[in-house]
């Protein structure tokens, strides 16, 4: 294998390493979210975007060359197979068009699992972002309620403090602060209504981003198993061939 094959094979299973960390179920998306705000990633994700048009730019053309040497060696192997000739010239066509199907599956799958990497950190980082405001909407929400129960509280003291004292010119005065209260307990319903309408719109955005997550996590279980069994057919394929 050569120097760009062995560094497209180490970057495929440096790829596969990293997506089955990302996909660790006790690492959660906030965490993920402190690590990728650290100041080393901060200063690397300038220079992300040219790094991953970059690194697609060359899988594409590892992948298109990997396509034409498959194609190169497929003919020249029907051609070889019909024609008497020399077994070993044979074996060392089918030995080439063996290396190029393998450099096939292999920028073929790295090309694929680049993009879904990069689906993958999008994914968590907006999953991060809505659980953060998912318990930021439920801290207001508490705070919001703490408010309006002390209130109420206040509002039922003062009730009883002017009851008890039973004078008339105070009732105004309570009447008074009744309505400033009711006014306040109003405007805190208003309030904790629309923060109660952002928590479920969050809610339904942060269960929407999680079944996208778990469908791509599906989906690259399919892609693995399929790459085992290409391995495989591999793997077969070349102890046949030693044989």
């Amino acid at each position: 294998m050569t120097f760009q094959w062995t560094a497209v094979a180490t970057f495929l299973y440096t790829e596969i390493g990293v997506i089955l960390l990302l996909c660790i179920p006790f690492i959660s998306p906030l965490r993920w979210q402190k690590i990728f705000t650290i100041p080393l990633w901060n200063k690397i994700a300038n220079y992300w975007n040219k790094a991953f048009l970059t690194i697609i730019v060359l899988l594409i053309v590892l992948f298109l060359d990997a396509i034409r040497e498959v194609k190169k060696y497929s003919t020249a192997h029907v051609g070889e197979k019909g024609a008497n000739i020399n077994p070993n010239a044979f074996d060392h066509i089918q030995m080439k068009l063996f290396r190029s199907q393998r450099n096939l599956y292999i920028s073929g799958f790295s090309l694929f699992l680049w993009l879904v990497l990069r689906r993958t950190v999008t994914l968590i980082t907006q999953l991060a972002k809505e659980m953060g405001i998912q318990v930021a909407m439920e801290i207001q929400v508490a705070n919001t309620n703490e408010a309006a129960r002390k209130y109420m509280e206040e509002n039922e003291k003062l009730q009883q403090a002017l009851n008890e004292k039973g004078k008339c010119e105070n009732e105004q005065a309570l009447d008074k602060a009744n309505k400033k209260l009711m006014q306040e307990t109003e405007i805190l319903k208003a309030e904790l209504k629309k923060t109660s309408q952002a928590l479920s719109k969050a809610t339904n955005e942060v269960t929407a981003i999680k079944k996208q997550s778990e469908g791509l996590k599906k989906e690259y279980d399919r892609l693995i198993k399929e790459h085992e069994r290409l391995q495989k057919l591999l793997d077969e394929e070349e102890d046949w061939k030693d044989q």
